[in-house]
């Protein structure tokens, strides 16, 4: 049975962050040790990252706040909210994204009635609340009260796989199903002073996003579909796991990204691809290059930079995982969707009627390494190309930036 991705949209918020001028708020901040300050500039400078979102408008020097919690642009202090503090705007913020990735997913299908939503799948490890956002879905769009919930908690980068895969598995048990998968994350809410080298790097390289796809094996669902989800597999290296975790602290959720990371990626990404790619063998016998299209989960520049020496990919290959880190940085699970959907607004290529190959891979905790192999039928409409910017009046704000 074959199952489709039928649309696949993304949604951010509306406060922009300059890279640059977070920069330069991190770096001037009183409690920095000397190597502390050279820490920050080296890392946000090395980031390949040149604006991301945030839910958190205080960071920004337009705000204004009587009683300040994450910066305060009169005195340029960043402070240090509690876990409750950083979770309540959680719950408050990432709900919006949830519904709001989810109703232009659904928009993108009209065909589609919102009762014939039958599997909601939701994806999140920085925050916690209950009833969550799978039930927030469900009465702010108004599907069926009876829709099967699913809630993916706490995963990290690679959470979309498990989720795709999971709305597979619904599809071929149930050739009638259609399944809403939202992945939301809040990265910045959980971003600190601090002068850890960790704690450094996930400030330079961490975003608020969102995105969600319709996924089904309808009849019919071809002429429409986006593109197919083909086969996936879950690798653990053998090594890796002290260096990337994600754990609660009393003053938000702390990230251990250890600076060996990328390293082992370089030694384990063709051992990881390999069950991958096996359950093609056509495919398999082939060089990396012959796979046109690789939607990597842009951890960070030297993750992708040693991704792509590795396989031998060429630039143009990086070219989405690359602008989607430069525009919007890190989110957590929702990136790797961004990576896909610029992907699918790449016009089609001549000639190839039977579609083109996407392999796609992101990296979490454990260290684990989730891969996925697609194939994409059409070009995606450009009527929502860009990502939806939650917007009472509909109008995107001037940019503005720490600073």
């Amino acid at each position: 049975m074959t199952v489709y991705v039928r649309s696949l949209e993304t949604a951010v918020p509306t406060t922009m962050l300059i890279q640059s001028e977070a920069r330069d708020v991190f770096a001037a901040q009183p409690g920095l040790s000397r190597l502390g300050s050279r820490l920050v500039t080296t890392c946000f400078d090395g980031a390949a990252i040149d604006t991301r979102f945030t839910a958190v408008e205080e960071l920004t020097n337009t705000s204004r706040s009587d009683n300040p919690q994450f910066y305060d642009p009169a005195t340029g202090l960043l402070l240090n909210p509690s876990t409750k503090v950083r979770n309540d705007i959680f719950a408050r913020e990432a709900t919006k994204l949830f519904v709001e990735a989810s109703r232009a997913a659904l928009h993108a299908a009209p065909e589609l009635d919102l009762l014939d939503i039958t599997h909601l799948v939701t994806v999140s490890c920085t925050g916690f609340f209950n009833p969550g956002p799978d039930y927030k879905v469900v009465r702010e769009l108004g599907l069926n009260p009876a829709v099967q919930r699913y809630h993916l908690g706490f995963m990290g980068c690679y959470a979309a796989f498990p989720a795709l895969r999971a709305a597979k598995l619904f599809c071929e048990a149930d050739p009638n199903a259609v399944v809403l998968v939202v992945c939301a994350e809040l990265c910045s809410l959980h971003v600190r002073t601090s002068n850890d080298p960790d704690t450094i790097m996930g400030s330079a390289l961490f975003a608020d996003g969102a995105a969600a796809a319709v996924v089904t094996a309808r009849p019919g669902a071809e002429e429409k579909a986006l593109l197919t989800l083909d086969h996936f597999e879950t690798v653990l290296t053998p090594v890796g796991e002290d260096s990337m975790a994600w754990n609660i602290g009393d003053n938000g959720f702390e990230m251990v990204l250890g600076n060996y990371v990328p390293h082992i990626i370089d030694d384990h990404i063709v051992g990881a691809l390999q069950p991958l790619l096996e359950r093609e063998p056509d495919l398999a016998a082939l060089p990396y290059t012959a796979v046109p299209h690789w939607a990597i989960h842009p951890g960070g520049r030297s993750i992708l930079d040693k991704v792509q020496s590795r396989l031998g990919l060429t630039d143009a290959q990086l070219v989405p995982a690359r602008e989607t880190l430069r525009n919007y940085g890190n989110m957590s699970s929702a990136t790797v969707l961004f990576v896909l959907k610029r992907i699918l607004e790449q016009q089609v290529q001549e000639g190839d009627d039977g579609g083109e190959r996407i392999c796609s891979m992101a990296f979490g905790p454990g260290l684990t390494v989730e891969t996925g192999l697609f194939t994409k039928l059409r070009q995606a409409s450009a009527v929502a190309s860009e990502p939806f910017l939650p917007d009472e009046a509909g109008v995107v704000p001037d940019e503005a930036g720490v600073g």
